[in-house]
């Protein structure tokens, strides 16, 4: 290594060498892509198909002179502009959150002095001296290791520090985790101490790479999105050729060119109904806040919606489904086994042998593996946030609150023994010893370490509270018992003590090392989280896919999916060696039968992702690391974690969850489907009522009647009948049966499961009834137009107001209580209010050409009315009878 980047241990790089390094390398830091200007990023807000439709209806109200009209569209376009805009601005954020986990500076040896300096000015061929505490500058390939171990969870996933040392790697290409020799930058050194050859820096390094793929990866357009694309572009067909249909109709029919025109802006403008990004804008908003009440903040408008029709969600283990937090649950001694149960975060639990409650501190064999546990400790509990945290390895921390559940503390237990002399962990001897003293005077040795090499050591075992001969039989008992909390994923923990009668105190670990007497296990794990199961169970309800992907070891992950109801099949699992040699496209052929992916890369979960999509999948995915933020990015929806979730993978998220509780993506699931309903529900509402103003006005044309309505009661009617109660609509609660169904196809349009059918009979029956009443008071009186005009704009208005009951339910008007949604009842009464003051205040009689209506004529107002949604009612049951 110190021939391949011509650099020198002993010395390090010289002057010169930098500089020429600098130029061909570059600075060490993150670079970022091309930002857009914040003008122009602002005009791209506006180059929306429905935007533009908008801003068309904006010029047709302004020849009309409606310029109240002119200004509220106006409004509406600039205010989904800006929020557009400054849901972008925040939304990438994410190099600038991984620059800030970069080490500010590193001990570099130059020119044979050791100095710190900025990590911006690291090269290749850098000798960089690390230890516990340090933030790594680079990546390095470690020369000297003393005990080291560096915590490397925001790259790979893994819950526990791994032990580094310098030795070579056989393998072509490894996994991060498997790379024993590397150190990578952002990565935190927690043990001991060593020194590197710096290999890469900058965007070569592992968190570079990472960073390039957020670069790379493009955002894809959400459902919602594809949805109104696709209204909008229907709408203006259809509006344009109504509305062309309507005129032509009336200039044929005898109507002034002047009066139809008019009359044909008014029906255009209509047609489209502009409360429409306003309303989806305000239904998404309070999804939010309703969303931020269960405990999660959407950072971008319609990932709720999104979420609600998400058929896979990809979830990181390590602190999404479990609680990384290393945590003993077994221990075992002679024979028998005890388990440990409460969290680190309680500071007590309970001890179980064979289910019966046991008082650890009189079981000899629980209370001396506690104890020793204890004592053979590097690691303290100090109080952060309120709360106890482990301050140093957390297998060691485990062993403290393993202790601890027990009413054992450290304080307590290092007063009755005095520690003497510690030999550390080292990773060539996997073990650490420490000697003690006892109130008594007795020295006695305390070692722990890896079970394999521990049981080597050793010449006696406790059985059964008794010393015995460590022979053949005991060694296969003592090995299936390590074997058997395996199988559990397990880590396992050995203690060994060795009695000292010498009146000197070794000073070589090799004199205290062997001839031990193995007292027992502890096992421990990251555990998943109790709410997890019951999530991913209602999950599965709903028809929703949940897919573990983790860079831990394939048997803990299979042992932690069994638990939570993910993994049903033991065929079920891929690994990281297997995915490297499958292409996307062979992934796509299998992905859906698997459950669980472990020792994966970064690179492999976005191959994921991307294999469930191309299978036409929704795919949402959770993680807290920075490994995860790529893949986040290029889901359909990427869910970080509040709590443990790094800043680049928030940055690179739509929804984060507070609690960092797997079971809120449920609420939050639940919510994006009742959001969709809900913007099913107004866009049925506004399109109905629209189509019933479209066909009255193209009915009355074509039976060469006068115009129903005149130009500025079709604008009131779309502006004031139509947005308060659509608006309300966006607030209805879910129905019952909403976590019960499959989800929605990716595929699957606006107007599907029958919405554009409901659209059109219940805007024909509408207009029919308006038409009716308008010809029967025409009729009974042609010279009084005005008084036919103001009965079929009170007639149209009621009918939308009844009708927006029934698009509360997809099956019938009747099927739920028409109060349970009090904004709709007020909107509604509001609605009504108005209309009667245009029809009866004289301030307003001549502005919406209105007259006031004599009360026996209300009564076929109502009747007329009503009878669009109640003849549909009766017609449900009928068949529903039949």
């Amino acid at each position: 290594m110190e021939q391949t980047l011509n650099t020198s241990i002993k010395k390090g790089l010289s002057e010169k060498a930098i500089e020429a390094r600098r130029k061909r390398f570059g600075w060490n830091e993150l670079s970022e892509g091309e930002k857009q200007s914040a003008l122009l990023l602002f005009f791209s807000q506006f180059k929306d198909f429905m935007v533009l439709v908008l801003l068309g209806a904006t010029l047709l109200s302004g020849l009309l002179g409606e310029y109240v009209d002119a200004i509220a569209i106006m409004a509406i376009v600039l205010i989904n502009g800006l929020l557009g805009f400054f849901q972008e601005r925040k939304a990438e954020k994410s190099l600038q959150a991984l620059k800030n986990l970069s080490a500010p500076q590193v001990n570099v040896l130059r020119d044979g002095k050791w100095m710190k300096i900025n990590s911006r000015e690291v090269v290749p061929g850098d000798i960089l001296k690390f230890s516990s505490g340090d933030r790594m500058g680079a990546d390095v390939r470690i020369i000297v290791a003393n005990n080291l171990e560096i915590e490397e969870s925001a790259l790979t996933g893994e819950s526990i520090p791994t032990a580094k040392n310098t030795d070579s790697i056989d393998e072509e290409s490894p996994n991060l985790g498997d790379m024993n020799n590397m150190a990578f930058m952002g990565t935190l050194v927690t043990r001991g101490n060593g020194i590197g050859i710096v290999t890469s820096t900058g965007m070569s390094t592992a968190m570079g790479k990472i960073a390039d793929m957020i670069q790379t990866t493009t955002s894809v357009m959400t459902p919602l999105q594809r949805r109104l694309e696709q209204l909008g572009k229907i709408l203006i067909t259809v509006a344009l050729f109504l509305t062309l249909l309507v005129v032509a109709a009336g200039i044929t029919h005898g109507h002034d060119v002047y009066t139809m025109f008019l009359a044909g802006v008014s029906l255009a403008v209509a047609a489209i109904p502009e409360g429409l990004p306003a309303i989806v804008t305000v239904a998404l908003s309070l999804g939010v806040q309703r969303m931020i009440k269960k405990k999660a903040i959407v950072r971008k408008l319609p990932a709720v919606e999104t979420l609600g029709c998400a058929s896979v969600i990809c979830s990181d283990k390590t602190g999404t489904m479990t609680l990384n937090k290393m945590t003993v649950t077994h221990l075992w001694s002679g024979g028998k086994t005890w388990l440990v149960k409460g969290h680190n975060d309680e500071n007590k639990g309970t001890f179980y042998e064979n289910e019966k409650l046991i008082d650890p501190q009189k079981e000899k064999s629980v209370s001396q593996l506690l104890t020793f546990g204890v004592l053979c400790n590097d690691t303290e509990l100090v109080i952060q946030d309120n709360t106890l945290a482990i301050d140093g390895d957390p297998t060691e921390g485990a062993l403290l609150f393993a202790a601890l559940k027990a009413n054992m503390h450290k304080e307590e237990l290092t007063k009755q023994f005095k520690i003497e002399k510690e030999f550390p962990f080292d990773s060539s001897r996997k073990m650490m010893t420490v000697i003690v003293t006892d109130g008594n005077g007795k020295r006695f040795s305390i070692t722990k370490g890896a079970p394999d090499v521990l049981i080597e050591k050793c010449e006696s075992i406790l059985w059964e509270g008794k010393q015995r001969i460590l022979n053949a039989q005991l060694v296969i008992e003592t090995k299936e018992a390590v074997d058997n909390l395996a199988a559990q994923a397990l880590r396992t923990i050995a203690i060994a003590f060795k009695p000292l009668h010498s009146n000197t105190i070794p000073q070589k670990e090799e004199e205290v090392e062997k001839g031990l007497t193995f007292i027992g296990l502890q096992g421990m794990i990251d555990p998943p989280r109790p709410e997890v199961k019951a999530a991913v169970a209602e999950c599965k309800t709903a028809g929703i896919k949940t897919v573990m992907i983790t860079g831990d070891h394939k048997a803990t992950a299979c042992a932690i999916a069994e638990q939570l109801g993910i993994l049903e099949h033991k065929n079920q699992v891929m690994d990281g060696q297997l995915l490297n040699e499958l292409s996307v496209e062979e992934l796509e052929n299998v992905v859906e039968d698997i459950a669980v992916f472990a020792r994966v890369t970064p690179e492999h979960k976005l191959k994921i992702v991307k294999a469930f999509q191309n299978r036409g999948h929704v795919v949402a995915m959770t993680g807290d690391g920075i490994n995860d933020a790529p893949a986040i990015k290029a889901a359909d929806i990427g869910i970080a974690m509040g709590i443990t979730g790094t800043d680049v993978a928030k940055e690179a998220s739509s929804l984060i969850l507070l609690d960092d509780n797997f079971a809120t993506i449920k609420a939050a699931i639940k919510e994006g489907r009742n959001i969709y309903e809900n913007i099913r529900k107004f866009i049925r509402y506004l399109l109905a009522s629209n189509v019933g103003e479209i066909l009255v006005m193209l009915f009355a044309m074509l039976m060469s009647l006068p115009l129903p309505l005149v130009p500025i009661q079709i604008l009131w009617v779309n502006l004031v009948t139509d947005g308060l109660p659509a608006m309300a609509l966006g607030l209805d609660q879910p129905e019952e049966n909403v976590m019960k169904r499959k989800p929605r196809h990716v595929k699957e349009g606006v107007f599907a499961r029958g919405l554009g059918w409901k659209i059109i009979s219940r805007g024909f029956l509408i207009g029919i009834a308006t038409l009716i009443a308008f010809i029967i008071i025409y009729h009974r009186n042609p010279n009084d137009l005005p008084y036919a005009q103001t009965v079929a704009f009170a007639t149209l208005v009621l009918a939308q107001l009844i009708h927006v009951f029934d698009c509360r339910s997809e099956i019938s008007v009747f099927s739920r209580n028409p109060f349970e949604n009090k904004y709709l009842v007020w909107s509604v009464i509001s609605s009504a209010a108005l209309m009667v003051s245009v029809i009866y205040v004289p301030l307003f009689q001549p502005i919406f050409h209105t007259v006031s209506i004599a009360a026996n004529d209300w009564l076929l107002i109502i009747g007329m009315s009503a009878l669009p949604t109640f003849l549909l009612a009766g017609s449900f049951f009928i068949r529903k009878k039949k």
